[in-house]
C-alpha cells in the first residue's frame, strides 16, 4: 500500500513540474478583446484565470443536484425515525 502513496506522489510531482514548465514556457503576451475592451496579460496567466473560472462554474452546475439530494436524504432521515423501533436494523 505504501508504494501506491509513493507512486502517486512521484505522479502529482511530475505533472506539476510538467505544468510549471509549460506555464515558464508560455510568458508570452496576449491580448483579449472583451465587449467592454480588451486585456493584455501573459498566456500563462490567462489560462489560470479561465482554468478556475471553469471550475467555479463547474462546481456552481453541481450545486442544484448536491442540494436536491441533500433535501431527499434528509426527509429520507425524518421518514426512519418516524418509523421508530418498527423497522429493524439492516444486519452487517
Amino acid at each position: 500500500m505504501k508504494f501506491v502513496t509513493h507512486l502517486s506522489w512521484l505522479l502529482r510531482g511530475l505533472l506539476f513540474l510538467a505544468i510549471f514548465l509549460l506555464a515558464l514556457m508560455n510568458t508570452d503576451s496576449v491580448t483579449l478583446r472583451f465587449f467592454l475592451g480588451t486585456w493584455e496579460t501573459p498566456m500563462v496567466l490567462a489560462l489560470l484565470v479561465f482554468l478556475i473560472l471553469g471550475a467555479v462554474l463547474g462546481v456552481l452546475a453541481c450545486l442544484p443536484r448536491v442540494f436536491r439530494q441533500r433535501h431527499e436524504i434528509a426527509k429520507l432521515r425524518r421518514e426512519l425515525g418516524a418509523l421508530g423501533d418498527r423497522v429493524a436494523p439492516p444486519q452487517t
